[in-house]
């Protein structure tokens, strides 16, 4: 269908007309990657957490959907591969853990491989619009960095997507660690030119009406998971809101920091 002008109407479920856009798992980024012009991945347990760490100590962060792949693609990039945090030892210190790679030994290149905000990550990497890492710690920095590049304007709109976590059959369920660092992204765009889909605002509104977000996640089913799973020092490196400067960009298929 033709719009205006004779150019063709966004879809419906792209939320067009706003500059700033929410969604949420791998098939909210896809449809938000072909009409927005920058796309922000929230993946608080712990991806983009993660990718913020590395990418604050110069690594750069190539992510990778989790499964068998991953060997063979880290050989090819000549990186370090990350591994189940069970499987973490002396000889392979890497994994999705926060909290173990602000120590971990450097390395320049490193395959971050997860189910969730990795996966989205690399496929919304080939839309070729830049896609940035957002969490917790540099929600306030990735906002400013978009907003400073004229991104949220109607004609340059951003997508926001939450990744969630997957029920054992694959389907996507929603959780609030990722709600909360969605919505401290949204918070930050929320006074650019474009306006927030009511997507954006629904959940912004609903992140505000939270009493205290650090408690909020931690006491959420994942944050509890993590923590019960012997993680919680995850947990609170998650958690610490704003602590970064840091703007993880997409490009050439690895992580590495905004050039300005």
């Amino acid at each position: 269908m033709a719009g205006p002008g004779g150019r063709a109407a966004e879809p419906i479920h792209g939320q067009p007309g706003a500059g700033v856009r929410f969604d949420w798992g791998n098939a909210g980024a896809a449809s938000l990657a072909k009409v927005c012009a920058a796309l922000v991945v929230v993946d608080v347990l712990t991806f983009t957490t993660a990718v913020d760490v590395a990418v604050h100590r110069g690594i750069r962060v190539h992510p990778f959907p989790w499964g068998a792949q991953a060997a063979a693609y880290a050989d090819r990039m000549g990186a370090a591969l990350a591994v189940a945090r069970t499987d973490v030892s002396p000889q392979r210190p890497y994994s999705l853990s926060p909290h173990a790679l602000l120590s971990a030994p450097y390395v320049a290149e490193l395959v971050l491989p997860s189910p969730n905000g990795a996966a989205i990550c690399a496929a919304a990497g080939v839309s070729g619009i830049p896609v940035l890492a957002g969490c917790l710690r540099n929600g306030g920095a990735v906002a400013r960095w978009l907003r400073r590049h004229g991104y949220g304007a109607p004609d340059r709109p951003v997508g926001v997507v939450a990744a969630g976590e997957k029920w054992p059959d694959g389907t996507l369920r929603p959780c609030v660690a990722d709600l909360v660092g969605a919505g401290l992204v949204l918070d930050g765009l929320v006074e650019g030119p474009g306006g927030l889909s009511v997507e954006a605002a629904v959940t912004l509104a609903t992140v505000d009406a939270l009493p205290d977000l650090r408690a909020a996640v931690a006491g959420s089913v994942s944050g509890r998971e993590l923590a019960a799973y012997g993680f919680g020092a995850d947990v609170e490196a998650a958690l610490a809101v704003d602590v970064s400067p840091v703007v993880p960009v997409l490009r050439d298929g690895a992580f590495g920091p905004a050039l300005d």
